[in-house]
């Protein structure tokens, strides 16, 4: 898999998930002011927001509930709580539900505010306002009905704001906990029949969605995933297969695939979209631009770059009927990095000379576009030139570190990339090394920090300086694990490395371990005849000569002969160097031939 570009993948999965807004309408279902909606509503990106309509996912699932407290029938309400109560129900304003809740709290017992409290935060946490002020109300709903060890509807939505506030001030830990809980208390509300399953639903949406905002800060992207394929199967209870949420529910999964490169699960998922957005909305619409800049980012992480292209050529022409500049911008580098791919290298040129015309001096958008320029000269050997482009990107970056650290981050990585394909090893890890710097200040940027040291690594070990390989390589397993999953190509890249790193400091049987570890991951996520499996296992024979095991060296390289042959005519070479090793290693194992014949030193694999 050739490397497919950092920033045009970065754009496109970095956001937080939005549930269907509103999703509950507690105290009101037909006509409060739009306040009352009570499930909290993620507050970032959200490219379509459907209204409240009759079908039954937006029914009220308490359905006579208010925040009126309930005294016994046969105790007079005292009047002054009444007309609190129904003011703050009727309360249009943010600052008028706050007014009316500090007086509530002067009045009524601690245990009576939990429904009030639970409605202001969730009206809070979806308009976007202060975390630390979300996480107080939600505080005090919870601790009003979470009084016993019945499970119970209102304690899953306290429990659903606690994990959204927490989100918000990146505590994602204490975020995660209260999101299982609410995600247990529902199933068990579920499978019990203690609630309507269509009152426990929506709740549930949003908790999954909750759920893979949380996880995806947290680099667990693999486990994010699932709970969007839950959330999309709840959606598809609640909507017509060809409605416009369940367009935006699909590009959705379709992003998440693609932040983890596996663009043949994304593809039908971005097909799917696409398809929806065009019946519903038309060709013209900015949905379909989306949908098919998805789909260009897929079909080039596919290696299928002329698809790549003509969804971008479609992208560009909606973009240029609405007038969306900086989108536009975006993807006509997008088509020189894809012209790139193509070896169309004067064409990507000549797109960037005319897109740097268009964008201000001094801009991240000119510092992008003189980084793709270094790319494509390159590819022309015009190395002085290449590194003039990406000077003038780096003293662009630079001023723009501490306003925009994620995105000056990524295009580092992107240079750094550029300087290593001249063969410029200590320019890429010095800036390598400034990109972790960046990335360890951001939490959420867990999956980015062990890419970029997986990357240092190799660079270390390839440049010879082993033992300052080994702790990058280290790290870059262990936070990859988390962000990817244990069986992801990528993390059995960074074991493969560092096998070679223990056999080159003398340590076989760690190595041995590594190949081991590397060998499995590979076969499972590439198949035991993809090249780099087999590199993977030709490593592993070598450690085990390394370590005088040569019965179980010999045994691994029947398999690398194994998986050669089933290459064909293309792998003869590969074949007849195989078998020759072969040879030498069954030699040594019945004491015929010196062991400084049997090659034990394992070449790190080029990261793809």
């Amino acid at each position: 898999m050739k490397s497919l570009s950092i920033s045009l993948i970065r754009r496109l999965q970095f956001h937080k998930f939005k549930p269907i807004p509103p999703l509950l309408r507690l105290i009101y279902i037909s006509d409060a002011p739009a306040s009352s909606s009570l499930l909290s509503s993620p507050r970032e990106i959200s490219t379509s927001s459907p209204t409240l309509n009759n079908n039954h996912f937006f029914y009220n699932p308490c359905r006579n509930l208010t925040t009126h407290v309930e005294d016994p029938p046969e105790t007079p309400i005292d009047q002054e709580k009444l007309d609190l109560e129904e003011a703050f129900e009727s309360a249009t304003t943010t600052d008028e539900m706050v007014r009316l809740f500090k007086q509530m709290e002067l009045t009524f017992e601690g245990n009576e505010l939990g429904l009030s409290a639970l409605k202001l935060g969730l009206h809070l946490d979806r308009e976007g306002d202060d975390p630390v002020t979300v996480l107080s109300y939600a505080t005090k709903a919870l601790r009003s009905f979470d009084v016993d060890s019945k499970p119970n509807l209102l304690t899953a939505m306290a429990l659903q704001l606690m994990g959204s506030a927490n989100y918000g001030l990146k505590r994602f830990s204490d975020g995660l906990g209260y999101l299982n809980r609410a995600n247990r208390v529902l199933v068990k509300l579920e499978k019990d029949g203690d609630c309507v399953v269509e009152d426990v639903r929506p709740v549930l949406h949003a908790v999954h969605l909750e759920l893979a905002n949380v996880k995806n800060a947290m680099g667990r992207r693999e486990e994010a995933i699932e709970n969007l394929k839950k959330s999309l199967e709840i959606k598809e209870m609640a909507f017509e297969e060809g409605s416009k949420e369940m367009g935006a529910a699909n590009r959705s999964l379709a992003d998440a695939y693609v932040a983890v490169l596996n663009f043949n699960e994304a593809l039908p998922y971005a097909l799917k979209a696409l398809e929806i957005h065009k019946k519903e909305l038309g060709s013209n619409s900015a949905e379909v631009a989306q949908d098919r800049r998805v789909l260009g980012v897929i079909y080039s992480g596919l290696e299928q770059h002329d698809k790549a292209l003509e969804q971008n050529r479609l992208s560009q022409r909606v973009l240029k009927n609405w007038g969306m500049k900086g989108e536009l911008i975006r993807a006509e580098i997008d088509a020189a990095n894809m012209k790139v791919a193509l070896g169309r290298y004067d064409e990507a040129i000549d797109v960037l000379r005319r897109v740097v015309e268009g964008t201000d001096e001094g801009s991240e958008m000119r510092g992008m576009v003189f980084i793709s320029m270094s790319k494509a000269l390159v590819n022309q050997q015009k190395f002085a030139e290449s590194k003039k482009c990406l000077e003038m990107a780096c003293e662009i970056l630079e001023k723009k570190e501490g306003s925009s650290p994620v995105e000056v981050a990524e295009a580092y990585s992107e240079v750094a990339m550029q300087y290593e394909s001249m063969n410029e090893f200590e320019v890429a890890i010095s800036l390598l090394q400034k990109t972790l710097g960046i990335l360890e200040r951001l939490p959420q940027e867990q999956h980015s920090e062990g890419s970029v040291a997986a990357r240092i690594g190799w660079l270390l070990l390839f440049s010879g300086r082993v033992s300052q390989a080994v702790p990058y390589l280290e790290s870059a397993a262990e936070r990859l694990k988390e962000s990817f999953g244990a069986k992801h190509f990528g993390v059995g890249y960074v074991y493969n490395n560092l096998g070679a790193a223990y056999l080159e400091l003398g340590r076989p049987q760690s190595a041995a371990q590594m190949f081991a570890v590397a060998k499995d991951i590979m076969d499972v996520s590439l198949g035991p005849n993809h090249v780099d499996s087999i590199d993977a296992c030709q490593n592993l024979s070598k450690a085990y000569a390394g370590m005088g095991n040569y019965s179980l060296a010999v045994e691994f390289q029947q398999q690398v002969i194994k998986a050669w042959d089933n290459h064909g005519d293309s792998a003869k070479d590969e074949l007849k160097e195989a078998k020759r090793l072969f040879e030498e290693l069954r030699l040594k194992a019945r004491g015929g031939v010196s062991t400084d014949k049997v090659p034990t030193k394992a070449l790190p694999l080029p990261k793809k």
